[in-house]
This record gives C-alpha cells, sequence and structure tokens, in this order.
C-alpha cells in the first residue's frame, strides 16, 4: 500500500505543549507537512514542553546525531512531597516538612554534576522482555532496572520561592530529571518531586527558533514548509568530505571511495554542494555508515 503524504525531507524545530506525548505532536506536525515519513528526536513525557526537533523524510536517517546529543532543561522541582512517578503525574506517596533555603539546594547541587550512574524510574517507557516498564509498575510487578551511565554537565539553582526551586539543568542523553529531582530531595531531607520541565536546546538547537502546532497549523502550507531547516544541518557538526560525480555515485550505492586527505573519523559526504551521506573513513577510504536516497535537493530553508 502506497504511503500517504508527500517527500518532505529537512528538520522542524518544535515547540511541544505540556498535556501530550511527543509523538502525538510529531503526528499532528506530520499531517500539517503532508509528509510521509517522520520521527522525532529524544522523547518528552506529557508533562514536559519545548524543544522537540522532528526529523522528515531523509533527515531520519541522521537523527541519531541528535538522539545523541546533550540537552538543556529549565525544571521545577517541589520539595516536601514526593511521588510514584517522580512527577506532578503520580500518586502522592508521601509528605514531609520542608525546612531548607536556597543556599542549601545550591551547595548540594555539584554532588549531582558530573559522570554517574543513574538507576531509571518504575514508570518508564524503557523495555523490560518487550513490556515497558511502567506496565509492569501499573500492574504492581517489580522488574530489574539497570543503571545506565549519564553525564550532567551543568546543575545550577536559578530560583527558590519555598518549596519550589527552579534548575538549570544540562545534561547526557539518557538522563531523567525527575530522578535527578527526587534524588535532590532526599539528598536534603525532605523528599521532592518534578512539577514542571522545559527542554531549552539539544544539539545546537535552542527553543528561540521553535515553533508551536498551533503556529504551524495556523500557517499555508507553502509557509510550513519554509520553516523546514535543510538535512544537513544533523551532520553540520562532522568533518566534510567533498567526492566528484563519479565517486558520489559509487558512494550513493553503497561502495567505499577513496578519501585520501581525510582523518580517521566520521565525516559527512558531499558530493556538488549535496549532503550524500555519513561515512566511517578508515586507511584513506570513506565507508558508508548512513546513504541518502539520492542526492537531496537543498529547498528546505531556515524559517
Amino acid at each position: 500500500m502506497k504511503r500517504r503524504g508527500q517527500p518532505v525531507d529537512g528538520v522542524l524545530l518544535l515547540d511541544k505543549p505540556s498535556g501530550i506525548s511527543s509523538n502525538a505532536a510529531l503526528q499532528r506536525a506530520r499531517r500539517a507537512l503532508d509528509a510521509q515519513k517522520a520521527g522525532h528526536t529524544g522523547t518528552l513525557d506529557p508533562l514536559a514542553s519545548g524543544l522537540l526537533p522532528i526529523c522528515l523524510g531523509e533527515a531520519t536517517k541522521f537523527a541519531q546525531f541528535l538522539l545523541d546529543a546533550h540537552k538543556r532543561y529549565r525544571a521545577t522541582v517541589r520539595f516536601g512531597i514526593t511521588t510514584n512517578t517522580l512527577d506532578a503525574e503520580g500518586d502522592v506517596v508521601a509528605t514531609r516538612p520542608v525546612d531548607i533555603d536556597a543556599a542549601a539546594i545550591a551547595a548540594a547541587l555539584p554532588g549531582f554534576t558530573g559522570s554517574q550512574l543513574q538507576t531509571p524510574p518504575v514508570h518508564a517507557a524503557l523495555k523490560h522482555k518487550g513490556r515497558a516498564y511502567y506496565q509492569y509498575a501499573r500492574a504492581g510487578e517489580d522488574v530489574p532496572r539497570a543503571a545506565r551511565a549519564i553525564e550532567v554537565t551543568s546543575l545550577t539553582l536559578l530560583s527558590w520561592q519555598s518549596p519550589d526551586a527552579v534548575l538549570d539543568v544540562e545534561c547526557s542523553k539518557g538522563t531523567y530529571v525527575r530522578v535527578l529531582a527526587a534524588d535532590l530531595g532526599e539528598r536534603l531531607g525532605c523528599g521532592a518531586h518534578l512539577v514542571a520541565l522545559r527542554r531549552l536546546a539539544t544539539g545546537g538547537f535552542d527553543l528561540a527558533r521553535a515553533v508551536t502546532l498551533d503556529r504551524l497549523e495556523a500557517l499555508d502550507a507553502p509557509e510550513r514548509v519554509r520553516l523546514l531547516l535543510p538535512v544537513d544541518v544533523l551532520t553540520a557538526h562532522l568533518p566534510r568530505i567533498d567526492l566528484d560525480a563519479r565517486a558520489g555515485e559509487h558512494f550513493l550505492h553503497g561502495q567505499s571511495v577513496p578519501a585520501p586527505a581525510a582523518a580517521a573519523g566520521v565525516h559527512a559526504v558531499y558530493a556538488a554542494g549535496a549532503l550524500l551521506g555519513v561515512a566511517d573513513t578508515v586507511e584513506g577510504r570513506a565507508r558508508p555508515r548512513r546513504v541518502a536516497a539520492s542526492a537531496p535537493a537543498h529547498e528546505a530553508q531556515a524559517g
């Protein structure tokens, strides 16, 4: 069966509203652009809002670079109350007096920065034997949750008005900010949970450039397409190899090609100014890792 929609290629910087899932936001954006294929780059929980880059068409092949990128959030943490989901969507488990001040919070934050192991929450979309953690939790079943390596590069107190603290968080992929909130509350002896989360930046993109769903849907079709960034914004951080037309054709067909001047590593590969894909360069040859279906036209421009 033929896939519905048009072959739209590019990256949409979406400002996801709170109250809906990342997939629901993705599907609304895909329909607004009448795109055949779309995927997002890093799930935001329904509670969370903010920057959700949407990859369309050929951009989905290079989405991993955004999935792997560090992210920045503004998080509101409420002290004195713990919940079973570690955020405001869960049931209250316990309440405790809040006998802390801004200085105590600021003094505790350095203990949560740097490389560390973090155990995912029981209410998470991660899977065990094909089922999500939250499905086991709702059924009252315990499953093993392996700790994962994360990095919190920066954790700063922006404001404090008891019982709420607003934090600026810069962290690696896979970091659960609600776990950070709950752990901080335990460290300070009063418990805490996450009441609001807004993603401000990821992979070199910031929220200031994003469009809301309501704004996107209010535009006409040409204006929507003009909001798209070109596919190669996803590989702009990589060193570049430029091939001639013949070598470019070989590369598009999955063949390794000479790249004598390139250092070993991962490179973005171009021919005639168009992104052909991403290569692992070893011993003077570029071996395709991800390849475009064809040399993509640079029609999508930043809005």
